[in-house]
């Protein structure tokens, strides 16, 4: 009997040890059994397009890496107070693990930037995208690594458009006085002061009040931005100007890239790339299903008279020059270059 109680004894220790190294190997031993958990961050709302962008790519993470790498959405700016500057340093600190913003809010911390953004650049949508996916694109991703921020690519945004109260603009000279939000991005500011406006830099979560008010005149954002985020109850014309060229780069911190296993980085790039490739596809169908959405809601729709638009880009152009020094002599050219090549 006192024998077999020892064997009893014996396998009971056993087992307990077992248990606990089983324990210790999950929390101690971490990764393989805990995985990673990172949050992305997005300043539009969950059913936008940039919300739905990060959806798909937290999606395609956890498939292509059979969720031992996940990524939370968390949309509308919740996590940097929106305020878009911030995020970016937040992003650089490790604040923040993930983020998706807009390449002209960028461009107040990398101005090599602007040149995505430079008035009237692209032609089309064809050459945008080959732009951002291109070599010009992948000089900019490695732009950011000073920041501390692993770029994992760039996808599109349709052409930027103005928005106004009760003006419509189809003549060069119908910009003259318009009180116009734009980023705090003194590429915007040199363009709408060329064309006769009063470009009023703005943060984005001050927008809505300042147009209900009357503050401001209109503000300037492709179309999805003013559905989103219902510019439309107060603003009567949507003005399709188009611009300048936008984009959104998907990034990560150099802290959060670092906590990801190494062997699931390449998963997560085929992800970044995948969900580039679905995005591009599907946006500029829905900038007019958008543009449809907002004249239902009551918004006129505006177009150039014929000969506007090119007086338009004769005095947009004008201000290249101004940016040359901030770009780089070398990147400008290189952008000028391959649009015309493209």
């Amino acid at each position: 009997m006192k024998k077999a109680l020892n064997l009893t004894r014996r396998r009971l220790m056993h087992g307990l040890a077992a248990a606990a190294m089983v324990i210790a190997g999950t929390s101690i031993g971490g990764s393989a059994f805990a995985g990673t958990a990172l949050r992305i961050a997005v300043p539009d709302p969950a059913e936008s397009s940039v919300g739905r962008a990060a959806s798909r790519f937290a999606e395609l993470v956890k498939e292509k890496t059979d969720g031992e790498v996940t990524f939370q959405v968390f949309p509308d700016g919740v996590l940097f107070g929106k305020d878009q500057n911030a995020a970016i340093n937040q992003l650089g600190s490790g604040a923040l693990d993930g983020l998706i913003l807009a390449s002209s809010v960028y461009a107040s911390f990398e101005p090599k930037m602007n040149a995505i953004s430079l008035p009237y650049l692209f032609t089309d949508y064809d050459q945008l995208k080959a732009y951002l996916s291109g070599a010009p694109g992948q000089e900019l991703i490695a732009s950011v690594e000073r920041l501390n921020i692993k770029g994992l690519g760039f996808f599109l945004r349709t052409f930027r458009d103005v928005t106004t109260r009760d003006q419509p603009i189809t003549t060069a000279e119908d910009f003259k006085g318009l009180t116009l939000r734009t980023p705090n991005n003194p590429l915007f500011v040199k363009l709408f002061q060329a064309l006769g406006a009063n470009p009023t830099p703005m943060a984005f979560s001050e927008v809505y009040s300042a147009l209900q008010l009357k503050a401001i005149d209109g503000q300037e954002n492709p179309v999805e931005v003013p559905y989103n985020n219902r510019f439309y109850e107060v603003q009567g014309e949507l003005n399709l100007t188009q611009h300048i060229a936008d984009s959104f780069l998907l990034g990560l911190s150099s802290s959060a890239w670092n906590k990801i296993p190494e062997q699931y980085h390449d998963a997560v790039q085929a992800a970044a790339d995948e969900m580039i490739a679905e995005h591009d596809a599907s946006e500029i169908k829905q900038e007019e299903e958008i543009i449809g959405k907002l004249q239902e809601k009551g918004m006129h729709v505006n177009m150039f008279a014929d000969g506007e638009l090119a007086k338009v880009q004769d005095i947009a152009r004008g201000i290249y020059g101004d940016f040359q020094d901030q770009i780089g002599a070398d990147f400008m050219q290189t952008s000028l270059d391959f649009v015309k090549s493209n």
